[in-house]
């Protein structure tokens, strides 16, 4: 899923492409991705797009008025920048947004429809969108540590939840927790001063990081970010399982649930113990591997 990096990156092409441009057309292609109407599509054309901004996960349009456009991309869905009139691509298009200098396509690869486009009347009507979380790059770091310590989680979990902070998924939050050396599974509850500190400077740290790589890559938003991936060579842990840690040449471990997974490097992170995953520690129980020795002696 984008996230906040991600998000920034689209939203830093679009601002010289749209902003002070008519929305001339919308074309939904797709009718699942429509998820609300008020106001109807045919009340956005002809309106300038005033500002553009990011909520949490998702892409906000401003159009004169107080019209709003929120897309949220889900999982699979992505943005792309054509010439004037384009068609989407047929299988996977949702919709088209024709402006005077190109049209944005918006595609979802896969059979799950969880992207969606809302259409909203109103600041009011737009806040219920917004899930709460603090922004991680514009809070101190008490308001980091109220908001990470006010309820007992795994570091994984209160990092990626959108009512605690905005913008953080799966991808960055391993990356996140890898700088910070700290397990995805500590407890917020258990976590010392000097943990907390560590986890806030990371997270800053590489949400700057892989901001400013993004932006590299468009030339500073010039060019359109048409490889937006949860899965990038540099990154250090996020899908890289049985790769070498970039720190310590351990190899990175994961812990797979429901449709995610979360990566981590055992010698910088847990102490060099191996984190159980759910389906195979189940399977195997006793002969669970407990440390990466063991791991490695077993084939694992």
């Amino acid at each position: 899923m984008p996230e906040l990096p991600d998000v920034t990156a689209y939203l830093d092409a679009l601002q010289s492409r749209i902003v002070g441009e008519p929305l001339r057309g919308m074309r939904i292609i797709s009718a699942f991705v429509l998820r609300s109407v008020d106001p109807p599509v045919a009340e956005l054309i002809g309106r300038t797009v005033r500002e553009l901004r990011r909520l949490g996960k998702r892409l906000v349009f401003e159009l004169e008025g107080e019209r709003y456009i929120v897309i949220h991309l889900m999982v699979a869905g992505r943005l792309h920048w054509k010439a004037p009139g384009a068609k989407p691509p047929g299988r996977i298009g949702l919709a088209a947004f024709d402006f005077p200098r190109g049209a944005l396509l918006f595609t979802e690869a896969g059979k799950k429809h969880r992207a969606s486009i809302h259409l909203v009347r109103g600041a009011a009507a737009l806040a219920a969108h917004d899930p709460g979380g603090l922004e991680p790059l514009e809070i101190t770091g008490a308001e980091f540590r109220r908001v990470l310590t006010r309820e007992n989680h795994t570091l994984k979990r209160a990092l990626t939840d959108p009512h605690a902070f905005s913008g953080i998924g799966n991808a960055y939050s391993d990356e996140i927790l890898h700088a910070a050396r700290l397990s995805p599974l500590q407890l917020t509850a258990k976590l010392t001063d000097e943990e907390i500190e560590r986890l806030y400077r990371a997270t800053r740290t590489t949400l700057t990081l892989w901001i400013d790589r993004l932006r590299a890559e468009t030339d500073g938003g010039k060019g359109f970010p048409e490889r937006v991936t949860a899965f990038r060579e540099a990154m250090a842990v996020h899908g890289r399982y049985r790769q070498p840690c970039p720190v310590c040449g351990s190899p990175v471990q994961r812990i797979r649930y429901a449709d995610n997974e979360v990566n981590y490097c055992p010698t910088c992170q847990t102490g060099g113990r191996v984190l159980a995953d759910r389906s195979l520690s189940r399977l195997l129980k006793e002969d669970w591997p407990r440390s990466l020795d063991e791991l490695e002696a077993r084939g694992l």
